[in-house]
């Protein structure tokens, strides 16, 4: 798996828009120069952004900003070849000047500033401003010519007025990938989403790296802005807030169907990255799907 930095958008097209139907989403840990927004209609995974990570479910609608690594990696089951299993979402890719300086510096513009500005760690929406954007989405693609441009346009002013977001990538988070870098956290990333319910050793991370543990631990500290101990706790949670949600399955069994290897430690850390006990959290969020792990409310 290779780094990707490729030009998404025709010369001769102010933006791109794409309706996604695949049996599962594009694997690759990657980024690019567009700006980028994207809405899961069909599919259920791991969202990685920047130093980001929690589940994802239809419904997910994400908008991030240029060279911002992403990944919607679909659960295992996806890659079993069942057919009945697919993945559907609505991807939208624009530069910043489709808008042009002359009218982003001006007073009109400024929320629509400030939602770029803030794309750049990632944003999530939800509620009702969710639920208006994806259905403009997907009516976008088939529009026409300037219709398209207006519908857009429209939709970057709703997204721009709402409170209902979440900024995703920590305030400190920068991309500091080079291709090279971008290939072998891809093969870490598939390693752990495989095995994860296994027990996995840092050793075992760092061969896949070609590296020493010692050395594997400083450089995915660098670039994921968190310890792989971290990063596997958070894939672990996730799936486990997963479980909680669309299984009938008792605490303890869910813990160890993640790849815990005690109650106790499962406990703690599904308190400290969720603030909820396990059994509160299937009770807060039953109805209303997946709140995510590590939350950040845009100010």
């Amino acid at each position: 798996m290779k780094a990707v930095q490729k030009a998404r958008i025709s010369p001769d097209s102010a933006f791109a828009v794409q309706h996604l139907h695949a049996p599962h989403f594009d694997h690759n840990w990657h980024f690019h120069a567009e700006y980028q927004l994207f809405v899961v209609l069909q599919g259920t995974g791991t969202r990685f952004i920047g130093d980001h990570v929690e589940p994802f479910s239809p419904g997910d609608l994400v908008f991030t900003g240029p060279d911002l690594p992403h990944l919607w990696r679909s659960d295992p089951e996806y890659f079993e070849g069942d057919r009945s299993r697919q993945t559907e979402g609505v991807v939208i890719y624009f530069h910043e000047d489709l808008l042009g300086p002359a009218l982003l510096s001006k007073n009109e513009a400024l929320r629509i500033r400030q939602l770029l500005n803030r794309s750049r760690r990632g944003i999530r929406f939800t509620g009702p401003t969710q639920q208006e954007a994806a259905r403009r989405m997907e009516a976008l693609p088939a529009l026409r010519d300037f219709e398209r441009v207006l519908g857009l346009l429209e939709l970057l002013h709703l997204l721009s007025e709402s409170e209902s977001c979440h900024l995703l990538a920590g305030a400190g988070y920068t991309n500091a990938l080079k291709a090279e870098d971008t290939e072998r956290m891809n093969s870490v990333h598939a390693y752990v989403m495989q095995h994860f319910r296994e027990k996995i050793s840092l050793e075992a991370a760092a061969a896949l790296a070609n590296m020493t543990p010692t050395s594997f631990s400083r450089y995915f500290r660098t670039h994921a802005n968190k310890t792989f101990s971290d990063f596997l706790s958070e894939i672990r949670i996730g799936y486990a807030c997963k479980l909680l949600l669309e299984k009938e399955m008792d605490v303890a069994q869910i813990a160890y169907e993640s790849g815990f290897q005690t109650l106790s430690n499962f406990n703690k850390q599904f308190r400290d990255l969720t603030s909820y006990s396990p059994l509160a959290y299937r009770r807060a969020y039953a109805e209303s799907g997946y709140p995510g792990t590590n939350r950040n409310a845009v100010q």
